[in-house]
């Protein structure tokens, strides 16, 4: 058994593969930094030992390091992943694949997966490769596209939903920590806070989503993930909707992805 490992920002979430089977955990052990001594209590339920443990970490040496100390009580070793040119198909278009966060490509590695299985089921076209998107939104969101032929085109960083309205809370004399409902027209500084906030999230991944229907010719499909969504969901959902709409295109769902980091981690344990 591997164990995985997502060292976010915030949160820290763990999961585990079975190599040769490809089983995985029912649910992610999620937990802030700073109750990241739980984990041996969680490793102890395990079905077996992890023999080894493969990880991406954004959230800096501190964190990295009370990783390592807490798996070397258990004789687990584990194995931090950087981002490269090319893995398992996946080729990655950064100037310096280096600089491209680990979380980023291990999350387009695991949407490759559904890229092969979308291009599979084509029915009009059996040639046509799916454009695939990936929203992210953590304490920074990222929206990422997979193109054709399984290459990573790039993609944005900008403040997650929460950072936003910290931000704005700290950074400003007169404004709240917002927690209103959104609107068309706000008419209080709470709701107009949240709207804001969703706007900007949507309105970044509508852009996207417009780039790529314009580059390749066919409408990416889009997946969300992170704990930002839900205050986003709604304005996301709506906003993608009416432009589909209106260029008279089929209304496709936005695919939830509980833990997309966590999938390309599996994927790369499997392959070893």
């Amino acid at each position: 058994m591997m164990l995985l490992v997502d060292a976010g920002n915030t949160r820290i979430k763990f999961g585990w593969v079975e190599q040769q089977s490809g089983r995985r955990e029912a649910v992610a052990l999620t937990l802030d930094h700073a109750a990241v001594g739980q984990l041996p209590h969680w490793l102890a339920q395990l079905p077996a030992a992890p023999i080894a443990a493969l990880g991406v970490n954004v959230a800096g040496a501190p964190i990295r390091s009370a990783i390592e100390s807490l798996l070397a009580l258990h004789t687990c070793p584990i194995t931090w992943v950087t981002s490269r040119s090319e893995a398992l198909g996946v080729r990655n278009r950064y100037q310096s694949p280096d600089q491209l966060g680990p979380d980023r490509w291990v999350s387009m590695l695991a949407l490759a997966q559904r890229a092969r299985n979308t291009g599979a089921n084509q029915t009009t076209d059996p040639t046509a490769e799916p454009v695939l998107m990936l929203a992210s939104f953590g304490t920074a969101t990222t929206i990422d596209t997979l193109g054709p032929r399984l290459r990573f085109e790039g993609g944005l960083i900008l403040p997650g939903p929460e950072l936003m309205r910290t931000t704005l809370a700290q950074a400003t004399a007169n404004l709240p920590q917002a927690q209103g409902a959104t609107a068309a027209y706000p008419t209080d500084t709470h709701g107009a806070i949240a709207t804001g906030i969703a706007a900007a999230q949507a309105g970044a991944v509508l852009r996207q989503w417009l780039t790529g229907l314009e580059h390749y010719g066919s409408p990416p499909r889009v997946y969300s993930a992170g704990g930002g969504w839900p205050i986003v969901r709604q304005e996301t959902i709506a906003l993608l909707a009416a432009a589909q709409t209106r260029l008279g295109l089929p209304i496709t769902p936005i695919e939830w992805l509980p833990a997309p980091v966590l999938d390309g981690l599996a994927r790369l344990a499997c392959e070893q």
